[in-house]
Formats: structure tokens, sequence, C-alpha cells
């Protein structure tokens, strides 16, 4: 068997492939990776990590069939690797930092607390339906494509999210009890 030159170019198509997959999912795959390191360099880093892989594997011969998933899988485990290597960031970070898209600065504002609301609600979550909830409606991910970059069969993933909106939903229930008798408390006082 001959080495692999490392200045090799994949297949046309495989370069195709890469080039539509940046287009399109660079974006996306760099809010996934920041919500779950809570800072802009490092999810810049894996997910130019995650895009150089990818590429070497197809510099490899190789072929994906569902590049999006393979991204995110790839970006999965990096993020993996280096919460081992060392401390993982609060999820405070991301309202301290304020991730924030441009857009008209009243929406901005409204989104942004809306947003630290939900972080907050998410904040309460195992790490197992935190992650998943972020990948299934933040990412707007598949339960296929979930269970590919976690490593986890549908039934696992389709389970975790059905748990993870029932606890989400109960903690509204009882903020929105608290919240009716704290009203009712201030008609008596």
């Amino acid at each position: 068997m001959e080495p692999k030159d490392p200045h090799k170019e994949p297949t046309p198509t495989g370069e195709q492939q890469f080039l539509e997959a940046y287009d399109k999912y660079s974006d996306a795959l760099f809010r996934y990776c920041y919500y779950r390191v809570f800072d802009r360099e490092k999810a810049r880093d894996c997910v130019q990590e995650a895009f150089s892989r990818t590429w070497k594997y197809l510099v490899d011969g190789n072929t994906i069939d569902n590049i999006r998933a393979f991204l995110y899988r790839t970006a999965n485990n990096i993020i993996i690797d280096a919460s081992r290597k060392q401390k993982s960031s609060s999820l405070d970070t991301i309202m301290e930092k304020g991730f924030s898209p441009s857009m008209d600065p009243r929406e901005k504002t409204q989104d942004y607390l809306a947003g630290k609301e939900l972080i907050k609600l998410v904040k309460t979550l195992d790490e197992k339906y935190r992650d998943v909830i972020i990948l299934k409606y933040v990412e707007d991910l598949s339960t296929k494509e979930i269970s590919f970059i976690l490593n986890e069969t549908e039934n696992n993933i389709y389970v975790r999210i059905s748990r993870g909106l029932k606890k989400i939903k109960k903690i509204l229930k009882n903020q929105e009890i608290r919240f009716s008798e704290q009203q009712k408390e201030k008609k008596h006082v």
C-alpha cells in the first residue's frame, strides 16, 4: 500500500460536497459549538478543526453519506476531547459574553431576554437532556442525525428529548404557580 500524499485532493464530488457543507453548515456548527463551550474562540477553533478533519477524511478517499451529521459528530468529539483535557466553562459565561446575531435592537433585546430565560431553564437540565434539546431545537437536527452525532440509538435520543421537554414543562409550570401565588399575596397585602 502506498503512503498517502497529504496534499492530495479529494474527488471532485467530495470537494464539492465539502464546499457546499461549509457554506451551508458553518454558522450553525459554530452556534452548536458555542452553546457547548461558551467561548467564541474555542467555538471557532472547534469548527475549524471539525472542517479540517472532514477535509482530511475526504482527501483520504473516504465518502460521507450525511456530511451535516458527520460534521456535528466530529465537532462533538472535539468538544468531548477538549473537556476531558480542561475544566469546562459555566453556562453563565454565555450571558456575560452575549452571543448576539445582528438584528433590530428591540428584537435583539427581546431575544436576549427570552434567550437568557431559556438558558436558565436549559441550565437546570442534566447534560444528556441539555445536549439533545440544543441539537434538536436550536440546531434543527433530526433525531437520526442526533443519534449519529452522539453515537446513541434513535430511540434513546427520542426518549431524552421527550424527557427533557417534560422537565422544562414542569419547571415552567412550577414557575407559573409561584408567580400566581406571589400575585395573590400582593393583592392581599
